[in-house]
């Protein structure tokens, strides 16, 4: 321990950063990509840590979220912690894997390499390609390091509108990111393309978010935001274009774009959808002849953000349940003893709890506890039910919004790509029976990141392939979104399966 520091070692990351004595942890925590979902306020329980050497005091927030038993296992809020000696914690909920995406593409007479950028709300991928060839060289992923300032956008525009710099962090961040991609490659590199929804696309070109932050969620700059490497103190030739691609309205960003570029939405002779279940949920139908496209407010509980008892798919996390006569059947990551719960589980664990009869249509435990246990300690309380509800009824409420639009129905699709990292794990049966997604089964399919794939299609391509005509719907704006959202906020009978 220095004079001016107490060093924190932080288990089984095998990481140590050092902090003034008796100062927050949230600025050493989130360097390393920590998340606080409800922006460091002390509510939401997301960011528990467990003491496992040294002492932290009890604070007054910690006392409102963990029960006493948790807090004499060494539980505390790590947004409220201010350690005073040096210290060991277990923080495993925070490692992850990141989704990316192993594709070959088809090379386009390009030459050099180039970096193909998914900045999404949670996770960062990058990869760097060989464009001559379209092989991937290498792949970095992070966590968003902008998590510090809340775990969705809406607390990332409130942080930047009280005078948060979500800028240079996330600059920073990709900027090594790029270093260690390129091993000492950086001037053979000749153009990085990133992809991200507004809000990203928005922090991460310093234009003023304040537009998205009200109704009608309408900004002036939805363009392609380019920038120099000297802009961005990045290490790359001077010539370098780094372009962050052009969004398409208020939420619905430029990993939309990219991921309807992914699934050749904009070739397809058929009506396909694209669904995106992310902390912010977008959705896009259509075909050739045209696309329309929205994004809604799903939240963080789809990655168990804000869930008490919820954490990152790593050791320990209950990933998947089934029902087999009536009894819960957990699978833990790692094979360990369950302590907590990540989003797959949560959506699997709740889907049991309705077929079993334990949870009622209306979410309300049956047995009227509150309390619904899944596996050894981990249970889902009502509060942790309710946040998946609202989540389900978003995507769910504007997926029929925009095949209204269409004039279709779910059957009238051919396909439909679920994208991000928890459609790619989440069980669909289970994600068909809590009425997140109305379809038949057959038409459903996991289609990996989209954003990063797209990303690097136009990467290779070196402009937009051509798209239809694309319509952004405002859901907010709908008027018959409230309606269609409460609709959707009761899940499924089992006679409607």
């Amino acid at each position: 321990m220095s004079i001016e520091g107490v060093r924190i070692r932080l288990e089984p990351l095998s990481v140590e950063v050092e902090v003034p004595c008796g100062a927050l942890l949230i600025s050493s925590l989130a360097q390393h990509g920590f998340e606080f979902p409800c922006g460091a306020s002390g509510l939401c329980g997301g960011c528990g840590v467990r003491v496992l050497a040294g002492s932290l005091p009890v604070t007054e927030a910690d006392r409102e979220v963990f029960a006493a038993e948790e807090l004499a296992d060494g539980w505390r809020l790590a947004c409220q912690a201010r350690p005073q000696m040096p210290l060991v914690l277990e923080c495993e909920q925070w490692r992850m894997d990141v989704l990316t995406d192993n594709s070959r593409l088809t090379a386009m007479g390009r030459s050099g390499l180039g970096i193909a950028i998914d900045l999404g709300t949670t996770t960062i991928a990058a990869q760097i390609i060989d464009m001559a060839s379209g092989n991937v060289l290498g792949v970095e992923t992070e966590l968003n390091p902008q998590a510090a300032f809340g775990s969705d956008v809406m607390s990332r525009i409130k942080a930047a509108l009280s005078g948060g710099d979500l800028t240079t962090v996330v600059r920073q961040m990709l900027r090594q990111t790029i270093v260690n991609l390129a091993a000492g490659r950086e001037q053979e590199i000749a153009e990085v393309v990133l992809v991200g929804n507004t809000v990203m696309h928005h922090l991460f070109a310093g234009l003023d978010v304040e537009p998205l932050a009200h109704v009608p969620f309408a900004t002036p700059h939805m363009g392609v935001q380019s920038f120099s490497p000297r802009d961005l103190d990045w290490p790359l030739p001077a010539d370098c274009g780094i372009h962050f691609e052009r969004c398409l309205g208020g939420f619905a960003g430029a990993d939309i774009l990219a991921g309807m570029v992914a699934v050749g939405m904009g070739s397809s002779e058929d009506l396909v959808a694209l669904i995106d279940l992310g902390t912010n949920g977008e959705i896009a139908i259509g075909n050739r002849d045209g696309i329309v496209c929205a994004s809604t407010a799903a939240g963080p509980a789809f990655e168990a953000g804000a869930i008490r008892m919820g954490m990152r798919a790593a050791t320990g996390a209950i990933s998947y349940v089934s029902l087999a006569q009536d009894e819960m059947c957990a699978t833990v990551i790692g094979g360990a003893a369950p302590r907590g719960i990540c989003g797959s589980g949560l959506v699997d664990a709740v889907a049991a709890g309705l077929s079993s009869g334990a949870i009622l249509a209306s979410g309300r435990v049956a047995d009227g506890t509150k309390v619904f246990p899944v596996a050894g300690p981990v249970v889902l309380y009502q509060s942790d039910i309710r946040k998946l509800q609202l989540a389900k009824a978003a995507i769910a409420s504007g997926f029929k919004l925009l095949l209204k639009r269409m004039g279709a129905q779910a059957r009238d699709l051919k396909g439909i790509y679920l994208a991000g990292a928890f459609g790619n794990y989440v069980q669909i049966e289970s994600a068909i029976r809590i009425g997140l997604l109305d379809a038949p089964r057959e038409l459903i399919h996991a289609a990996g990141n989209t954003a990063l794939r797209g990303a690097k299609i136009l990467l290779l391509s070196a402009e937009e392939p051509a798209l239809p005509r694309i319509e952004h719907v405002s859901l907010a704006a709908d008027s018959g979104f409230q309606d269609e959202f409460a609709n959707c906020m009761t899940f499924p009978e089992p006679l409607d399966l």
